[in-house]
C-alpha cells in the first residue's frame, strides 16, 4: 500500500518545558502511533530527512527568530529516528505506540533545546532527551510496583538484563564484574536481580482463576489483625480503662480547672480563652496557666495510676 503523506494546517507550540505540536495526515488520520501505527511508521519514513545545511539552516530560525515552522520541520523529519529507538524497548511488554509517543516528547525536548551554535547534528543531541523520556515511561508501567527508585537501580534496571548471559541466577563472579562495570555495590545489583525476577500479584484471584488457583490470591491467607476478637477486646478493655482513668483525673481536680478542661477540649463547641475569662472575670492569660496546670495535674494524676 502508498501512503501519500499530505500535511495540512500543521501547528507547532512551545508551553514552558512542554512543546505540544497538532499534525493533519492524510489520508493516515492524525499523526500519532496510537491511531494506526504500521499507517504512522510509513508515513513518518515516508518524509524527507533533512540534509546538514538544511537542518542547520532551521535551526538556526528557532534558535534565532523562535520560527516554530521551523521547529515544526526539525521534529518531523526526525520521527522516524524516534520509531528506531523505541524499537530496542520492545522487550519490556510495553505498547510500542506508547513508547514512541514518549520518544516523540523527548525529541520535542530537544528540539527546543538545540543549540546550532555548538556544531552537532540534531540526532546526536537528541538520543540522549529520547531515551529519557522512554527510560521514565518504562519506570512508571513496568510493573503496578515502582522497581528502581535510586540512581544506582535505574542504572541497573536498563543494563542488568542485557549484562545476564543465561536465564539461571547469576553467580558470584558474575556479580562482582557487573557491580564493577556498572560502578555500583554488588548487593545492589543481587536486590534489582531479584526485582526483575519478581512479578506482581493481585490481591483478589483474577476472574480467569480456576477454582483451585484462586485460593491462593493474598486476600485468602493474609489475616486481619483487627478482625482477631481477642484483639478487639483487648482494644475495648484499654479504652474502658483509659476512660475511667481520665474520668478519675479530671474529678481530682477543683470545679474551675475541670470546667475549663471540659471546655476548652471536651465539649463539642469548643470555648476560647478569652470566652472563659469573661466568664470567670479574668484574663485570657489567667485562663491559659489554669489550664496549663490542670493538664499537668492530668497527666501526673493518669502516670500515678498507671503505676499502682
Amino acid at each position: 500500500m502508498v501512503v501519500n503523506a499530505v500535511y495540512v494546517n500543521s501547528t507547532l507550540g512551545f508551553e514552558g518545558d512542554n512543546l505540544h505540536m497538532s499534525t493533519s495526515l492524510l489520508p493516515v488520520g492524525q499523526l500519532s502511533p496510537g491511531h494506526d501505527l504500521n499507517g504512522y511508521i510509513q508515513a513518518v519514513n515516508g518524509i524527507p530527512m533533512l540534509s546538514a545545511d538544511e537542518e542547520r539552516d532551521l535551526a538556526f530560525r528557532l534558535h534565532d527568530e523562535g520560527d516554530l515552522e521551523a521547529a515544526r520541520r526539525l521534529v518531523l523529519s526526525h520521527l522516524r529516528f524516534v520509531v528506531h529507538i523505541a524499537r530496542s524497548y520492545s522487550g519490556y511488554g510495553l505498547p510500542q505506540a506508547d513508547l514512541i509517543q514518549e520518544g516523540n516528547v523527548g525529541l520535542m525536548k530537544a528540539v527546543k533545546r538545540f543549540d546550532p551554535n555548538q556544531g552537532v547534528r540534531l540526532v546526536s543531541f537528541a538520543v540522549h532527551w529520547i531515551k529519557a523520556e522512554i527510560h521514565e515511561f518504562v519506570l512508571r508501567n513496568w510493573r503496578i510496583v515502582k522497581i528502581a527508585t535510586t540512581k544506582a537501580q535505574r542504572k541497573l534496571f536498563f543494563n542488568l538484563r542485557s549484562a545476564k548471559k543465561r536465564l539461571a541466577w547469576l553467580n558470584g563472579d558474575e556479580v562482582e564484574a557487573i557491580a564493577k562495570d556498572l560502578d555500583v555495590k554488588p548487593e545492589v545489583v543481587r536486590e534489582m536481580e531479584g526485582r526483575l525476577a519478581a512479578h506482581d500479584a493481585g490481591f483478589d484471584a483474577a476472574p480467569s482463576d480456576d477454582e483451585e488457583s484462586a485460593y491462593q490470591a493474598p486476600v485468602h491467607y493474609l489475616d486481619d489483625a483487627a478482625a482477631d476478637p481477642a484483639t478487639q477486646l483487648e482494644d475495648s478493655d484499654w479504652e474502658d480503662d483509659a476512660s475511667r482513668r481520665l474520668q478519675l483525673a479530671l474529678e481530682a481536680l477543683d470545679e474551675r480547672s475541670r470546667d475549663i478542661l471540659q471546655r476548652r477540649w471536651l465539649a463539642e463547641d469548643k470555648a476560647t480563652l478569652h470566652e472563659l475569662a469573661d466568664v470567670y472575670g479574668v484574663s485570657a492569660e489567667r485562663i491559659r496557666q489554669l489550664e496549663k496546670n490542670a493538664m499537668k495535674k492530668i497527666r501526673q494524676q493518669l502516670g500515678d495510676t498507671l503505676a499502682a
